[in-house]
């Protein structure tokens, strides 16, 4: 391992194996997750929620009928938030952006998502053509193979070249949590995306049979907390990925609030990467089913 990354992995370190993780998170549910499963709570969440398409078949209607959605939310919604961003492909961006009129984030993959397996070049052009055509925020994905490899320097080298491409857009980095399989990694991969310039840490792409989990959040969320304490910086979070039901929301949700606080409890700190969770987010507080998005 290259000397740098001794030197930042000591400086936050990490003792608890992966059964002391679950263990944490569990408990942490187990006591606050009742106070947190409220409408107003329901209705926080889909405030933070990144309206998601992506598949292979997505076209310009979709996204325009999914854009319109959006911008009519309010006249049919008056007393509940509209969601956060959409996010899209990149090649989508410009329609989001040609149709949305409500002041939202658009949000972009970018950089070989889902695998990350091509070249830097192409990640970094991808991710400032994305933000040409009128993304706020670009999620890219590490280079899973590399970080596993124990290749840290180029995994670092890279989300820090694709963050100077992007200037002022937001750079969500998604860890792909369930191929990093241990807590351990899950830490330094926190930890080194942070360090390379992360605004937002996220855990999953959804393309991979392991998504965001409990344990992935309470990871994640220790890795933020101990950035802050020492460098000042607040990194944003958000779980991705299988988080599809009200409950599964709250859950993170709790554990956000019990880790990093109130603070972090807002759409600017805290997203979730959904699809289907809006729709059942609107069921629970309306109390009927809804099928809008």
């Amino acid at each position: 391992m290259d000397n740098k990354f001794e030197k930042l992995f000591a400086e936050y370190p990490f003792t608890l194996t992966d059964e002391m993780v679950k263990e944490a998170a569990q408990d942490i549910l187990a006591k606050h997750f009742d106070e947190n499963n409220n409408v107003e709570v329901w209705k926080q969440c889909l405030h933070s929620i990144d309206l998601t398409t992506l598949n292979g078949e997505d076209t310009t209607e979709k996204v325009e009928t999914m854009a319109q959605r959006v911008n009519e939310f309010e006249t049919h919604f008056p007393d509940i938030p509209n969601v956060a961003a959409m996010c899209v492909y990149p090649s989508l961006v410009q329609t989001a952006a040609d149709t949305l009129t409500e002041p939202i984030g658009i949000a972009a993959v970018a950089a070989g998502f889902p695998a990350s397996q091509t070249f830097v070049e192409i990640k970094v052009a991808e991710s400032a053509m994305a933000v040409a055509a009128g993304a706020t925020e670009i999620d890219i994905v590490i280079s899973i193979g590399k970080f596993l490899e124990g290749n840290y320097q180029e995994v670092y080298d890279e989300i820090s070249e694709i963050k100077a491409a992007i200037k002022d857009a937001h750079l969500k980095v998604i860890l792909e949590t369930g191929a990093l399989k241990t807590a351990e990694n899950i830490y330094k991969a926190s930890i080194l995306a942070m360090a390379a310039g992360a605004d937002f840490i996220k855990t999953s792409t959804g393309k991979v049979p392991v998504n965001a989990t409990p344990e992935a959040t309470y990871v994640m969320c220790q890795a933020i907390k101990n950035w802050k304490e020492k460098t000042g910086e607040k990194i944003c979070y958000k779980p991705a990925g299988g988080v599809s039901t009200t409950d599964e929301a709250v859950q993170h949700y709790t554990l956000v609030k019990e880790i990093l606080g109130e603070d972090w409890l807002n759409n600017e700190s805290f997203r979730f990467g959904a699809s289907r969770l809006a729709n059942n987010l609107l069921t629970s507080i309306t109390g009927t089913e809804v099928k809008y998005f």
